[in-house]
């Protein structure tokens, strides 16, 4: 308690809310978890076995270095760049999950690049990776043996410099987007344990990567009633810009816009209406990446996710662009960068930039958000980089003497005021549904599931469409739909 300062009235209000959620829990459909962790078993075996016979013994474990420098030797000049990741200044060969992608989507491409027999290799290493299997095991361990509910699985305010929520055990945010296109048939075969490959996918992880969140159930006679936000940190961030370019954008959203074709038709020099479905993915991709000052690395990195690989000189003028078309963002940047760096000089004074107001106590730099609420970035000081500040870390080095710190940036101090100010949306939106007696289960960041049917779906999209009285001015849209089992 001494590390921390005393919550607001309403923070202590959220908290418990959120304790009601816990307790609350949320149903597993426990056999189909259980199930899912035999054809995972059965899989593995399959996994390595063909390891071994792909690489002609020269790799025995997809984990060990040497499958690395394995493909490393294998591939073109293309997929070696691809393999070399530069972190903490140093630069080295990497095969983690993102490069991974990257290698099997340039297989597709180039397949001098990456050769098949490399392709299939790397395609182990993915499956064997893959969470889900462990996802599976602890849902079924976590679920309670009378009502088969998992509870506890929020953590209020674990992530530091925004105030949102955290998982644990049960991992609610990493659940994997994919999801099965008819789950209940699927779930139906692997309870039987009947062939599920090819007839539900092309290899059993991805079969189950799609029945992860399928494995979370309505309650019997419910439903659960699923909502999400659309687009909230692409509104959420010219709002907090307070700017006529910000205003121009939100516009583009009030007018029901599709705002992945406006960047596509700004950068592409074609109309909105002829806008196709490759260039509308750049939009989506330029949106996603570029709103915190991301560039090229970033546009590549969100690139990988939706299939939209560039070299290199094409993403700069992909990301070029989006600032062009969106001048308030490349001003709130250098103004939020403007008003912490005078707030750290100036100690005891307020510095606004837009809608958040920065404060440095001689010791920590404080913001305050348009809700009223106030985030801090602990121990912060100049350093021969700019300004730092001391980081959370859960497990920190052996040898270490002080906290580890983290370098803020005008990118970095966007995201954590966009996201916390999501994060107040969101938890107004739980503070109204708790008063009307909604049983929420879920909340990951910009959606909410509750157990109920269609009259909690009424409630849950007024509630979340409603703009509390702080963010007046900032346009708000979310989508619902009622489902037996959770998807996207």
């Amino acid at each position: 308690s001494q590390a921390q300062r005393a919550l607001s009235d309403e923070e202590l209000a959220d908290y418990h809310i959120n304790e009601r959620i816990n307790d609350r829990g949320v149903l597993v459909d426990v056999p189909l978890a259980q199930a899912a962790v035999r054809y995972a078993a059965a899989e593995l075996e399959e996994i390595q076995a063909l390891v071994v016979e792909v690489t002609q013994g020269a790799v025995t474990s997809v984990r060990s270095p040497r499958m690395r420098e394995w493909v490393w030797d294998r591939v073109g000049p293309q997929a070696r760049d691809l393999m070399t990741v530069t972190k903490n200044e140093e630069t080295k060969r990497s095969i983690d999950k993102n490069v991974r992608a990257s290698l099997l989507v340039l297989a597709e491409e180039n397949p001098d690049e990456v050769p098949a027999e490399v392709a299939d290799v790397v395609q182990c290493a993915d499956d064997l990776w893959a969470s889900s299997v462990a996802k599976f095991a602890r849902m079924a361990d976590l679920a309670d043996d009378e009502d088969h509910r998992v509870r506890g699985a929020f953590v209020f305010a674990g992530g530091a410099a925004t105030g949102r929520a955290a998982s644990y055990g049960l991992q609610a945010h990493n659940l994997s987007r994919k999801t099965a296109k008819d789950p209940d048939a699927v779930r139906l075969a692997m309870v039987r344990g009947h062939q599920i490959v090819p007839a539900h996918g092309r290899r059993v992880t991805d079969v189950l990567k799609g029945m992860l969140r399928p494995a979370l159930i309505a309650a019997p006679g419910q439903g659960l009633v699923t909502a999400d936000w659309s687009a909230i940190e692409a509104r959420v961030n010219p709002w907090l810009s307070n700017s006529p370019e910000g205003e121009a954008k939100l516009d583009l959203f009030r007018t029901g816009e599709d705002i992945y074709k406006v960047n596509a038709s700004a950068t592409f020099g074609v109309t909105v209406a002829d806008v196709d479905d490759a260039q509308r993915q750049v939009g989506k991709v330029q949106e996603l990446a570029c709103g915190f000052g991301g560039a090229v690395g970033a546009f590549n990195a969100m690139g990988r996710i939706y299939n939209v690989l560039l070299p290199e000189a094409q993403s700069r003028r992909m990301v070029d662009a989006w600032r062009r078309a969106n001048p308030w963002a490349v001003k709130q940047w250098s103004d939020l960068e403007q008003a912490y760096t005078l707030a750290m000089r100036q100690p005891g004074r307020e510095f606004t930039a837009g809608r958040v107001t920065y404060l440095y106590d001689g010791q920590h730099l404080w913001y305050a958000l348009p809700s009223g609420r106030v985030l801090c970035y602990p121990y912060a000081r100049f350093d021969r980089d700019g300004i730092s500040y001391a980081k959370a870390a859960w497990k920190p080095a052996q040898d270490a003497k002080e906290w580890p710190r983290a370098r803020l940036w005008h990118g970095l101090a966007c995201e954590n005021i966009v996201q916390a100010t999501a994060n107040d949306l969101l938890r107004d939106a739980l503070r109204r549904l708790d008063a009307e007696g909604l049983e929420v289960v879920l909340h990951v960041h910009d959606e909410i599931v509750l157990e109920g049917g269609e009259n909690a779906a009424g409630a849950l999209k007024d509630i979340m469409t409603t703009t509390p009285a702080w963010a007046s001015g900032l346009p708000l849209a979310a989508e619902v739909n009622i489902r037996e089992r959770y998807g996207k």
